[in-house]
């Protein structure tokens, strides 16, 4: 299983270095337009929608338009409302479990989270065109969030954060997670290379402890991220969103933390 996720690994990053090193921003549109229609496939096969091909048709159809008009990136409006939309119907999912599958309210569920899917991989586009390495600064922070938890969890792990969704997550892991980000937040100030940073620019507008809470804000989002997608997958019975990426799972697997942690920052980027 290693190895097969090594190969997954080492291919996926091969396309994504060749695309990149291309500067071509039609060719990364077209990437991530791929990513989101397999992580919309995912993701209404978790709501248990019975036609999901034809349902990411309309998504990803809705995405092209998006990008195509431009609109996705002149104001604040969709980021805005995915963060709207975590903070006040997905969140409180995670403590008042999620409705019957055949129910009307699931299929409204879906259609939320079907936005903020949306609004997070349109928002992924609007960072990459503010530049390469502020887009990759966001999602590091994500990544080096999901390492610190894992391995401060595997050492001090005792509290369970969430046992009814995902019994492997602790809050010293996910504490563990926090401080490591904020650690790496506070080393990249004194890189010149990273100046053109996520957290070197928090820190320009706001200062030490303005970057520090929103940085905290940001490692809470990818955690409600991650528990959300593990609800729904064990709601469907489901121990992946699919098995496309052989030795990772799917796409969602792989993107669920950032989906919350994307617009925010795209929102929080407006003001610097």
């Amino acid at each position: 299983m290693l190895r097969t996720r090594i190969i997954t690994a080492v291919v996926l990053l091969i396309v994504l270095l060749a695309i990149l090193s291309s500067g071509s921003w039609l060719a990364f549109a077209t990437l991530t337009a791929v990513f989101f229609a397999v992580a919309s496939w995912e993701c209404l096969r978790l709501f248990g929608n019975k036609s999901p091909v034809a349902g990411t048709v309309i998504w990803v159809a809705a995405f092209v338009w998006l990008v195509y008009s431009g609109s996705f990136n002149q104001n604040m409006l969709l980021p805005g409302l995915c963060v709207a939309i975590w903070a006040l119907r997905l969140t409180p999912s995670l403590a008042l479990g999620l409705p019957p599958q055949e129910s009307v309210s699931n299929k409204l569920l879906a259609g939320i989270y079907g936005i903020a899917l949306l609004g997070a991989f349109l928002s992924i586009l609007v960072l990459f065109e503010r530049s390469v390495l502020y887009m990759f600064s966001v999602m590091t922070l994500v990544w080096i969030a999901d390492v610190g938890a894992y391995f401060s969890g595997k050492a001090f792990g005792k509290r369970k954060l969430a046992p009814s969704i995902s019994p492997g997550k602790s809050w010293e892991g996910a504490i563990g997670g926090a401080l490591l980000v904020v650690l790496a937040g506070c080393i990249s100030l004194a890189l010149p290379a990273l100046q053109d940073t996520f957290a070197v620019q928090l820190h320009q507008k706001w200062g030490l402890i303005g970057m520090v809470v929103i940085l905290l804000v940001v490692v809470a989002a990818s955690v409600v991220g991650d528990l959300f997608e593990s609800q729904l997958k064990r709601r469907a019975g489901m121990k992946d969103s699919s098995n496309l990426l052989p030795g990772h799972g799917g796409v969602l697997d792989r993107l669920d933390a950032l989906i919350p942690t994307v617009p925010l920052a795209v929102l929080v980027s407006y003001w610097l």
